[in-house]
């Protein structure tokens, strides 16, 4: 039942993907279907060895061109071998180019290294709005418990992209304490985030919401008192039965 809930409210909203997700995805779909690889170097054949992987990634990891930066990326990290020199994982992370830093840290979130958990809490203060949400998202992938503190210190983050994924990944993970933290963000002053902390609250509280959604039928933005209105319908439809069990469910 709860998972035919979600499904309804996924089909109702546009949440799945942010446009922030999609401008950038569909940019690096681009990079990658415009050749399997721009620089022949990275046809390397199977018979290399490590070494001489590493000594061509750390050779073009320092490239003028942040193109061939990302490609030493995706091909090392991503193709490669798991032990990674930790000299190495600093240098890319520490790269002037705020793509080829998410890039590293959407790589990196394959291994289970111990390190990785610490790199991608560093990356949540990094300066480009890109990178933060590539190490939220690889935290949500990467930990099996959110620490509710990390989440606390977005919640007034500069961007409304990275305040807006906190509350939609919310959504996709059952977090002991995040009900605060989602009434803080349904009430943002972005309509957006403010949607996706209520998409969220729809999905964990549907009982706990229903005064949140009430409220967001006078809020400021039309579409989003419409939607609101549209959410309230369906939370009115479901069978008490239903609503119980759900719960159940939630614990």
């Amino acid at each position: 039942m709860a998972d035919r809930f979600r499904l309804t409210y996924l089909k109702s909203s546009a949440l799945g993907r942010s446009d922030f997700d999609e401008s950038f995805s569909s940019r690096d779909a681009e990079k990658t279907k415009s050749s399997a690889s721009p620089f022949p170097e990275y046809n390397i054949p199977g018979t290399c060895s490590s070494e001489a992987i590493l000594k061509q990634a750390k050779a073009d990891i320092k490239h003028p061109d942040p193109q061939v930066r990302l490609w030493a990326i995706r091909y090392y990290l991503e193709k490669s071998f798991p032990s990674i020199p930790v000299s190495f994982l600093q240098e890319i992370l520490s790269d002037e180019d705020s793509e080829v830093r998410a890039q590293a840290l959407r790589s990196l979130i394959k291994f289970r290294n111990p390190i990785v958990s610490s790199l991608l809490k560093k990356h949540l203060k990094d300066s480009d709005p890109k990178v933060r949400i590539a190490a939220l998202r690889g935290i949500f992938q990467h930990q099996e418990k959110i620490e509710l503190n990390i989440l606390l210190q977005l919640l007034s983050d500069q961007s409304s992209w990275v305040r807006r994924k906190v509350a939609t990944l919310i959504g996709w993970t059952q977090i002991e304490g995040s009900l605060p933290i989602l009434m803080e963000l349904s009430r943002d002053q972005d309509s957006m985030v403010r949607r996706a902390a209520l998409f969220s609250l729809a999905i964990l509280y549907p009982d706990e919401s229903e005064n949140r959604f009430m409220e967001a039928m006078t809020d400021s933005d039309p579409a989003l008192r419409k939607w609101a209105k549209v959410i309230l319908e369906k939370i009115a439809e479901r069978p008490l039965k239903g609503k119980t069990i759900s719960l159940a469910r939630r614990g």
